[in-house]
């Protein structure tokens, strides 16, 4: 029983090793927790515009917005993507620093190239629906093309990473059909389950 157990244990640890020389594992959980928080704050300062400017998101669905408050809309996403890039590189820097590795080297260059190649897609597209006028789809394609991303990286960093990608497909899609609730989707994804994440992941390897 016990040579079984080192058995088991020897190929836990050969495991491990595969997976430090083959991915990125420095991604902070407290990267997606501050990612989370400034997705809400974002969230809380739009709602308050809204409701300062009287504009019901769900009873024009996004359109015939003035320009003033597409470019608030704009504005405040933008911010909080800065946010949380600077932020995300914050945490990852000081937790890759305290487990003794590089930032920046082939695995992280891999991660980077594969979320942000889909991410920029994202990007394009919703700049041609903002260009249309279909501004009820933006935030199911920003959850979407986001998790698309997430479950692309996730090959190269956490795999923890690919079932938050899921969860933020599946938000996407089903945001698709319910455009009327495209902020509160666009809330839960970005903030509330970026919160819940970032903890797990925090949890389970930082503590």
């Amino acid at each position: 029983m016990n040579q079984q157990q080192d058995q088991l244990a020897t190929l836990h640890e050969i495991r491990n090793i595969m997976d430090r020389s083959s991915r990125f594992i420095s991604l902070s959980g407290l990267s997606g927790v501050a990612a989370g928080v400034s997705a809400l704050a974002g969230a809380a300062v739009v709602k308050w515009y809204l409701v300062t400017h009287n504009v019901k998101y769900s009873q024009y669905l996004g359109q015939d917005l003035s320009r003033e408050t597409v470019v608030f809309l704009v504005s405040v996403a933008a911010l909080v993507f800065i946010l949380a890039l600077a932020a995300a590189t914050y945490f990852t820097a000081r937790n890759a620093k305290k487990k003794s590795h590089r930032v920046w080297d082939s695995k992280s260059e891999r991660m980077l190239v594969n979320l942000f190649i889909p991410l920029a897609a994202g990007g394009v597209f919703c700049g041609a629906l903002v260009y249309h006028n279909l501004l009820y789809f933006v935030a199911p394609a920003m959850l979407i093309f986001y998790g698309f991303a997430l479950l692309n990286a996730s090959k190269y960093t956490l795999s923890d990473i690919r079932y938050l990608g899921i969860c933020e497909l599946i938000l996407g899609l089903l945001a698709s059909f319910f455009i009327g609730y495209g902020l509160l989707a666009w809330t839960v994804g970005f903030g509330m389950l970026h919160v819940v994440y970032g903890t797990l992941v925090y949890v389970k390897y930082e503590r």
